[in-house]
């Protein structure tokens, strides 16, 4: 079963937004094994540049506002070409400054999700849903409409 690594900066504060993540968490496990990975915000994005790199495992996408866009059928496509070469995976979210150009560097693929800013909270739960709805499709399930 592949792994799939969701590294944040920053916690979580709201409950709400902790049990949306869990819930998503528990239904991506029928597909794999996916781990959310927090890690303290610092002053600046390359201060907390080291902490991230060595989460990173596998094919990293950057969540980065410069990155390319895809649709939902995009993004399961490539899930599943790297989950078919038996590839890990691992998503990474920024603090509120941004990411270090090292992280973006390392990333494989820097992922847009929209030019609008989301709060960090927000975007951990519309990433996670989106990994699912990318499985679902990959599965051929009726979630994606």
């Amino acid at each position: 079963m592949v792994k799939l690594h969701i590294v944040c900066v920053g916690k979580l504060k709201e409950q709400y937004w902790r049990d949306a993540v869990a819930e998503y968490c528990k239904r991506l496990s029928r597909f794999c094994r996916a781990e959310v990975r927090e890690l303290p915000e610092r002053r600046s994005p390359e201060e907390e540049a080291d902490a991230i790199l060595k989460e990173c495992r596998g094919y990293t996408f950057a969540l980065a506002v410069e990155g390319a866009m895809c649709s939902s059928e995009q993004l399961a496509k490539k899930i599943a070409s790297l989950v078919d070469a038996g590839r890990e995976l691992t998503f990474v979210i920024g603090s509120s400054c941004g990411l270090s150009p090292r992280v973006k560097a390392r990333a494989e693929e820097k992922l847009s999700f929209s030019p609008m800013t989301f709060p960090h909270q927000m975007m951990r739960v519309i990433l996670c849903e989106q990994i699912y709805r990318a499985f679902m499709i990959n599965a051929g399930a009726e979630y994606h409409k």
